[in-house]
């Protein structure tokens, strides 16, 4: 892909942050280690991942934000699920905490009006 590309995207991987992991191993054991320069994306494009965000009040790209609305919501109802399982290491409480946690993001993805709200500031 060219560096023409104008938006923001957001990581495939959406749920599993890389920079949440990096930063917790940093806190934890002073560790730090290198986020790839380069990542592919939601609509399946590589850019580099200063071109990325877990934030959707920050994606621009339509199919970035379709991506991570569903992959949160896949994720929500794995963790509920899991959570009521015999033997879980959460609570089936903590379970839904997670949960609509997700679906709060996954919500947040899919609202176009966060894109027009955050185009007035500056």
């Amino acid at each position: 892909m060219g560096g023409d590309d104008p938006h923001i995207h957001v990581e495939e991987k959406v749920v599993h942050g890389d920079a949440v992991a990096r930063n917790l191993m940093a806190a934890t054991f002073g560790l730090v280690g290198n986020l790839p320069s380069a990542v592919t994306t939601g609509c399946g494009v590589r850019v580099p991942y200063a071109m990325t965000s877990p934030r959707p009040d920050r994606v621009t790209c339509l199919a970035c934000r379709e991506h991570a609305h569903h992959t949160h919501l896949r994720f929500a109802e794995e963790v509920e699920r899991l959570s009521r399982m015999p033997g879980s290491a959460i609570s089936p409480e903590q379970g839904r905490l997670a949960a609509d946690w997700h679906r709060d993001a996954a919500r947040a993805f899919s609202d176009t009006d966060a894109d027009e709200e955050g185009e007035g500031e500056g």
